[in-house]
């Protein structure tokens, strides 16, 4: 079964940064693009980035974090990173990593999955 685990969130000021990671498992992590979506509890979700399977220079970046964000990833770990710079009180979510496309589309394998807990940030001005 697919599985994605985030970890690394927490409590920052505002100008400061974190780095986000996001662990795979059971299925072959480096044929699919995998990114972050975050949510804040009562709206929908708002998609932050997404990274080519093969190719790490592709990267989709919602408008609010490019250039401040930058996505990365380790096949051989099954590992994917957020580096998340110059935060702001407005990035405060819950940060959620997904499968995805470049377009900026987040989904599950099956309908049926859940998102999984996510990993809180929390940006104080």
């Amino acid at each position: 079964e697919v599985q994605l685990q985030a970890s690394g969130g927490g409590s920052v000021q505002a100008g400061g940064s974190l780095r986000l990671s996001c662990s795979g498992s059971g299925f072959d992590f480096d044929d699919y693009a995998i990114g972050w979506f975050r949510q804040v509890p009562g709206k929908d979700r708002e998609g932050v980035a997404c990274i080519s399977s093969e190719n790490p220079t592709i990267v989709w970046y919602g408008d609010s974090v490019k250039e401040r964000f930058a996505a990365s990833r380790d096949n051989a770990e099954n590992t994917m990173y957020l580096q998340m710079n110059s935060l702001k009180p407005e990035d405060t979510a819950v940060y959620y990593c997904s499968l995805c496309t470049l377009g900026g589309e987040f989904y599950t394998a099956r309908d049926s999955d859940s998102w999984g807990q996510g990993t809180l940030v929390t940006v104080s001005s």
